[in-house]
């Protein structure tokens, strides 16, 4: 099968439970064999980018759209760079979109936003109206509602949070706790599927 198979919904998946499901299984079989964490994502976030917007029945064009889908990593987790400090932030990893901030400042009383929010919680937010929420960073003026899982990686009795997965609608309330469900689960199988 080709891989840009794995974006395809059939037609008999009528919930947001069997649509999860179904994503989850597909993204488990195209992460099979790849430990690189940035190959990992960037493959994640082509193919829920493209699955939403192929699930008319709850996303897929118009204003109920998924208009961003993609990920914010720890600085620390890319290579070193020589000429600029980078720490205390989240840098721009692999998405689906208009093109976004290249980082988030995560530093304590600095930090703003739902995907800082997120990664310092360590827990997923649901934003049903991004105008609510205090301090929003807004990448793209025409999302109204956003949800972010953080990117925990467990290592012994710790949790280490190495990113978020943040996703961006163009309806307010365009995620739900069923949504927040199926994206935990994929956010999950990404972190252990890769290499960090």
């Amino acid at each position: 099968m080709p891989h840009a198979d794995s974006a395809f919904v059939p037609s008999d998946i009528q919930t947001k439970c069997e649509f999860w499901n179904h994503v989850h299984d597909q993204l488990q079989g195209l992460l099979e064999g790849q430990r690189n964490w940035i190959s990992n994502l960037a493959n994640a976030s082509a193919l829920i980018y493209n699955a939403l917007l192929a699930f008319p029945a709850h996303f897929g064009p118009g204003n109920r759209a998924v208009n961003w889908c993609g990920f914010y990593i720890d600085s620390a987790f890319f290579p070193a760079a020589h000429d600029l400090d980078q720490s205390g932030k989240l840098l721009l990893g692999p998405f689906c979109g208009k093109p976004a901030c290249q980082f988030i400042n995560i530093t304590p009383g600095k930090a703003r936003g739902v995907c800082a929010d997120a990664y310092l919680r360590r827990e997923t937010i649901l934003v049903p109206d991004v105008e609510r929420y205090p301090g929003h960073i807004a990448c793209d003026g025409e999302t109204k509602s956003e949800i972010v899982c953080p990117l925990l990686l467990e290592q012994g009795d710790k949790q280490i949070a190495v990113g978020v997965f943040d996703l961006d609608c163009l309806a307010l309330e365009g995620f739900d706790e069923e949504d927040k469900a199926g994206l935990v689960r994929l956010a999950d199988l990404v972190v252990k599927a890769s290499d960090w």
